[in-house]
């Protein structure tokens, strides 16, 4: 019987799997961080196959409409991205601007344009120093570990970068998953929010690497929330270059399910790490929903309570109001009968049965206080759960978006 192992790897980012590098410079988008990288280019020395999942949001950033398009190929080599500057709501300038971001990245690395994906981050309304940008993409400079460089430069409000590397063994195939993200604010997905780039050296067909993509986005970017926001750039992109030299894995095998397991557990970290880094956040909450009629009730419940602002200030001031997720939970719209409801908060019963449960309202302030507090609730109808992750809401949210811009 085959054996599977995914083990993570120390120091792990998007450039350990084989054949990635990466490389930034600065180009003094960001006005305030001139010092700081802000440009950026993740390139594999062989072609890789592609999928991605872009923003729904009705206004799309110049960037996301030209990769959207590009990555119905199933196919590239590189990605350019900045931050700084969202290239949004520039119309047709936005489009030329991040077109030829792609052209000079493809004539420096010697690649089909076409094979080029772009993603910019930042403030919307304001055009690239194009000027800057062409200077840069000739600056940079490609490295296999270049990739923690690569998780800065995407950093917008963020405080920490966000990369993770993971190496699977799937009893037949040994590979590498490395994956980097940005986000802090503007965060409540509907496809995949930020930036993140997810680079593997397994052999996979584009049709069964989107499915991946798509069914492991699903129960991670998609299932968190920061403030309710979406952004027209967010862009979530995997690769795949197939250098580990490993038998092309086919579509229901146990090796396709080794690495579905192995890209949810990477796209759940990279979840979990950018809620806990909202902005001005110091807590990560977790909303557990279960015992719903299906799995689409169980997420539409989870996502109302971890976006509740009321919520998220209780938790903030180690307020036990558990009222109030009782109340976000009825306005969610899903299927609950009261006198069924269960709630936990940190493992402790507060609700059984709808009514309140016996204990000790200071054991629950001493659990609120930690920075990783867990909110589970049974609505005891059927089999359908889901989890979702956000974050306190604080002062410090009000300032950074009160300034974001002056």
């Amino acid at each position: 019987m085959k054996t599977s192992s995914i083990e993570s790897i120390s120091e792990g980012t998007v450039t350990s799997p084989r054949g990635f590098h990466a490389g930034v410079t600065c180009a003094s988008i960001k006005p305030k961080n001139v010092e700081k990288p802000d440009l950026g280019i993740l390139y594999s020395s062989e072609p890789c196959v592609v999928a991605g999942m872009f923003t729904k949001n009705k206004v799309k950033s110049g960037p996301v409409v030209i990769s959207q398009q590009r990555v119905k190929n199933g196919r590239a080599c590189a990605i350019v991205a900045n931050s700084g500057c969202a290239n949004a709501c520039l119309g047709e300038q936005g489009l030329t601007d991040a077109s030829e971001m792609t052209e000079l990245v493809a004539k420096n690395l010697g690649i089909d344009v076409e094979d080029v994906l772009v993603a910019s981050t930042g403030v919307i309304g304001r055009p690239l120093p194009m000027e800057n940008i062409r200077k840069g993409i000739g600056e940079i400079v490609l490295s296999e570990d270049g990739g923690h460089d690569m998780a800065r430069a995407i950093m917008t409000t963020d405080t920490v970068s966000k990369e993770i590397a993971i190496s699977v063994n799937d009893g037949t195939n040994q590979y590498t998953i490395g994956g980097i993200a940005k986000g802090s604010g503007m965060i409540h997905p509907d496809m995949a929010t930020m930036l993140c780039f997810i680079t593997t050296d397994i052999k996979i067909n584009h049709l069964l690497l989107k499915k991946a993509l798509e069914e492991a986005v699903d129960i991670s970017l998609n299932m968190i929330s920061v403030d309710g926001d979406t952004s027209p750039s967010d862009t979530t992109i995997i690769m795949a270059n197939g250098m580990a030299g490993s038998v092309p894995i086919q579509e229901d095998s146990a090796e396709d399910i080794v690495f579905q397991r192995a890209l949810n557990h990477v796209c759940i970290y990279l979840a979990k790490a950018i809620a806990r880094d909202g902005e001005g956040a110091t807590k990560l909450i977790e909303i557990n929903v279960n015992g719903a009629v299906d799995e689409t009730e169980a997420r539409q419940a989870a996502r109302m309570i971890v976006n509740s602002p009321l919520i998220k200030s209780a938790i903030y001031g180690c307020d036990p109001n558990w009222g109030r997720i009782i109340g976000a939970l009825g306005r969610s719209g899903v299927a609950m009968e009261e006198s069924k409801l269960d709630l936990d908060m940190g493992g402790y019963a507060v609700v059984r049965g709808g009514v309140p449960a016996e204990y000790d309202e200071e054991d629950v302030v001493e659990v609120l206080k930690q920075d990783y507090v867990t909110i589970t609730i049974n609505l005891n109808l059927d089999t359908g759960s889901a989890t979702a992750w956000g974050c306190d809401l604080t002062e410090e949210y009000v300032v950074i978006n009160s300034q974001y811009t002056t």
